[in-house]
């Protein structure tokens, strides 16, 4: 399995940006995804998930600011990222559930 990440980049503060995960997997449209992000000095963290039927789950953090998606047509996990904050700052990871793996990270980094 791969994972490409895409999308991310430098905005400002109120921003928005939109990351997208291709997956290489055949059973793509099986799989639960999620994204998770790594601030500087700070822990990985649950950003949202999403199931293979398309149910989404949002962290406090970014819940009514984020939006997951996916194209089961395109094997692509999206994550869309409104009124970006500073602390939103992070290393952005995809995630893989069946089978469990993970892509490489997209900056986003969010200028106050």
């Amino acid at each position: 399995v791969q994972l490409q990440a895409s999308g991310g980049g430098l905005v400002q503060a109120g921003g928005s940006l939109r990351v997208s995960c291709v997956a290489s997997t055949r059973i793509f449209s099986l799989s639960g995804m999620a994204w998770y992000r790594q601030a500087p000095g700070k822990q990985r963290e649950l950003v949202a998930t999403i199931t293979f039927d398309g149910t989404p789950n949002y962290s406090d953090a970014v819940k009514g600011r984020f939006t997951i998606s996916r194209d089961d047509a395109k094997n692509t996990a999206f994550l869309q990222m409104n009124s970006l904050k500073p602390e939103d700052t992070a290393v952005y990871y995809c995630y893989c559930a069946t089978p469990p793996y993970w892509g490489q990270g997209t900056q986003v980094t969010v200028s106050s």
